[in-house]
């Protein structure tokens, strides 16, 4: 039994091989109209600067913070606190 016939004349085989061929590839209609997602401020390298506004200056007053703090602030002004002999934690 034989396919039956395409009533619309639409061949899918024949539209794919144009559709893929590099004649149509390079007279290409949206070519135009779609540069310039490719150019400019819209380019894959721009859009990555501005996904986190705001990081790098986040970065350098974290760093800050944590330098004067070791510097300036000494980790042992509590130490004898701490101290189990001290006996100013012991339970009742």
């Amino acid at each position: 039994m034989a396919p039956p016939s395409n009533p619309t004349g639409f061949s899918m085989k024949t539209f794919t091989d144009a559709a893929t061929s590099t004649q149509w590839r390079a007279k290409d209609p949206w070519k135009r109209n779609e540069a310039w997602r490719y150019t400019g401020p819209f380019t894959r390298g721009n859009r990555m600067k501005g996904a986190f506004p705001g990081f790098g200056i986040a970065v350098v007053a974290f760093t800050g913070y944590v330098i004067v703090e070791q510097l300036f602030f000494a980790k042992d002004h509590h130490a004898s606190e701490h101290d189990e002999s001290a006996g100013h934690h012991k339970a009742l």
